[in-house]
């Protein structure tokens, strides 16, 4: 798996709830959190007092930024004494200098702001220019297409007999149509469809007046190619030698007497009828730097929905680009990265395999091995409920004319198979206790599948003896404060203090990292996986998206990946916002590496927020650190309790 020019006028600049002047009210509770709150669980924001130093620390000068309307710039002043105000505007200082401020943008390209701090005597000007992200306006036309909006776009590969969908953006009441290079025509239609918000609204922004989004227009338009080749042959989808361009389509809008025209860049092959094989492959210059797996998406682009171990084997149907699209069965597709398929001859087909009779065996007191035989190495997607693992092999026929439990006692309830559909097979193993991980991979034609079941726990104690590996996050990447404190280096912190708590409590600890050198996300994973951790705890605070109000949508939030982590996540979650006394952001579920791992429930703690003021500070201090790692261990130590079978501690 391989793995952000115009000034601002004084009615331009919103200062949110947070800007005030020296000696006015505390911020309201849910705006986040009262840097100057006396009742804030948070250790106190200091008051420092040095040398003016105006500074701007996001968005970095030059920089792109996402947001639409309106979104927020904060830095630092080097004295808390001093005052800003940014194109005429007051924003709030904080006691030890640093500021965060919420703006107004207007639609221009280039975003310029004129800040003025000024302590006593002393006054220091700054003119801070950012650029907007490029984004379609269709200006005065009175015809118009958003040439940005065209989809696809690039090379495609595509069965002849099925329809490739097109969408465009264009004025809406226009009549649409491609014309293709050999003179036919395709018709577009308008759609009614949603307007479609930044995903990190959809995401994140806890307002329900920005989700639901304005009316929508009806300038979405669809159509669709079927058995149509455009453009020279591109050859086939891997392995083939892409050819020079000849001719592209045109899309035509017309309204009226007005006629707006753009090129679509896109070239369509028809699948030829030799099928293609492939094996994938994360790694084919056997760096050993990647996990063995190769993720498969429901959509080019879209989140993690499987994850096929090197090896796998599966027919290709269609490519976007780097986008390969891999044919699972008659009813299921899943795209790849196209980098992480190696082609095998043409003609060879895409047979079923057949699943042999099952075996497993006790490699533990709390897990099984079991080694499923096939014919050659299937596809396939594992999904897990309490006690049971559903596995589903894709392409597949059973034969599993015996199935052998091994000897008494093992974790392994039952197993049940089922010829699901013509070329789909289900597996479903039952557990005599909670499930706690499971790991798959390939050895020869078997797919070895460990289930590892809910250990036995200390009732007295249950933290006694625990494995619980811990996650400094990042470097490389994270967020810096106002002030400049790193995530990193807050991060690492925090983790120091946990490890010591959960060692008071009982368990083993390790730490994925003990300094400021960067780590990739995959040598974390491995690890725990390696040391058969039985939890990991990744340790990180927040930052938000272009756009998104930081004081509405900050607090503590807790993110997973499977179910049996959800228990986890709900009590580290009540632990964080009952110590830290922030927002309750609640847990979700997150497609993050560090909660992918299958062989253990983990987490993802995100506490405070990096751009808050009073939430850098608190992170500086040895108070707010061991606030934060007393939350996280007391969840855990809460957590293992009830899977001990009693109640809190």
């Amino acid at each position: 798996m391989r793995f952000r020019v115009a000034a601002l006028g004084l009615q331009g600049l919103l200062l949110a709830a947070c800007a005030r002047s020296p000696g006015s009210p505390a911020p309201r509770p849910d705006e986040g959190g009262a840097s100057l709150d006396p009742d804030s669980p948070l250790p106190p924001v200091p008051s420092v007092d040095g040398p003016l130093a105006l500074r701007v620390v996001y968005p970095p000068a030059g920089s792109l930024v996402t947001a639409v309307d309106s979104s927020f710039l904060f830095g630092s002043l080097g004295s808390g004494q001093a005052t800003l105000t940014i194109n005429g505007a007051p924003v709030e200082v904080w006691p030890n200098g640093t500021w965060l401020a919420w703006v107004e943008l207007p639609p221009d390209s280039v975003l310029r702001f004129a800040l003025e701090a000024r302590r006593e005597d002393q006054v220091v000007h700054l003119v801070h220019e950012v650029r907007r992200v490029p984004r379609f306006a269709p200006g005065t036309a009175r015809v118009w297409i958003d040439s940005t909006s065209l989809t696809p776009r690039g090379e495609v590969w595509w069965p002849a007999a099925e329809p490739l969908p097109l969408r465009v953006r264009a004025r809406e009441g226009a009549r649409l149509r491609l014309i293709l290079p050999d003179g036919r025509a395709v018709p577009l239609h308008p759609l009614d469809a949603p307007v479609e918000l930044p995903e990190g609204i959809r995401a994140f922004d806890r307002d329900p007046s920005r989700l639901a989004g304005p009316a929508p227009p009806r300038d979405r338009f669809v159509g669709a190619l079927v058995g149509t080749a455009v453009g020279s042959d591109l050859g086939p989808p891997l392995g083939g030698v892409t050819r020079p361009d000849t001719a592209s389509p045109v899309l035509e809008a017309v309204l009226g007497r007005d006629t707006a025209r753009v090129r679509w860049p896109l070239r369509v092959t028809l699948l030829q009828s030799l099928p293609q094989v492939v094996t994938l492959d994360d790694d084919p210059l056997r760096t050993g730097l990647t996990d063995g797996v190769t993720v498969g998406r429901a959509l080019p682009g879209g989140t993690y929905h499987w994850f096929f171990p090197a090896g796998t084997q599966a027919a290709v149907r269609g490519r976007i680009n780097a986008d390969l699209r891999l044919g699972l069965s008659a009813a299921a597709d899943a795209w790849v990265a196209a980098a992480e398929a190696v082609p095998l001859p043409m003609g060879i087909a895409p047979e079923r395999a057949v699943v042999g009779s099952i075996t497993s065996t006790a490699i533990g007191p709390d897990r099984v091995q079991v080694r499923i035989p096939l014919s050659h190495r299937a596809p396939f997607r594992i999904d897990e409920s309490e006690r049971e693992v559903l596995l589903r092999f894709y392409r597949a026929a059973a034969d599993p004319n015996w199935i052998r439990y091994g000897a008494t006692g093992g974790v392994l309830q039952r197993v049940e198979w089922s010829q699901a559909t013509s070329d789909e097979v289900e597996l479903r193993f039952t557990l005599d206790r909670s499930l706690w991980g499971y790991r798959s991979r390939w050895q020869g034609g078997d797919l070895l599948l460990e289930l590892r079941g809910k250990p036995e726990f200390d009732r007295g104690n249950p933290a006694r003896g625990r494995l619980i590996v811990v996650d400094p996050g990042h470097p490389p990447g994270g967020a810096t404060g106002p002030g400049g404190l790193s995530e990193a280096v807050a991060n690492l912190a925090i983790a120091f203090r946990l490890r010591d708590l959960l060692q008071e409590a009982g368990a083993r600890v390790v730490l994925t990292r003990s300094d400021t050198a960067a780590v990739d996300l995959w040598p974390r994973v491995r690890l725990a996986d390696s040391l058969d951790a039985e939890l990991l705890v990744s340790i990180h605070n927040n930052a938000l998206p272009d756009g998104l109000h930081p004081f509405r949508n900050s607090g503590s939030s807790v993110f997973y990946f499977h179910p049996r982590s959800v228990a986890l996540a709900r009590e580290v979650q009540r632990q964080l916002v009952a110590r830290l006394g922030v927002g309750d952001l609640g847990i979700a579920r997150g497609d993050l590496a560090l909660v992918r791992g299958t062989w253990m429930p983990a987490i993802l703690t995100e506490g405070l927020f990096m751009m808050i003021p009073s939430h850098e500070a608190a992170l500086r201090t040895p108070a707010g650190q061991e606030a934060y790692a007393r939350a996280v261990s007391d969840g855990i130590v809460l957590f293992l309790a009830t899977q001990a079978g009693r109640g809190a501690p």
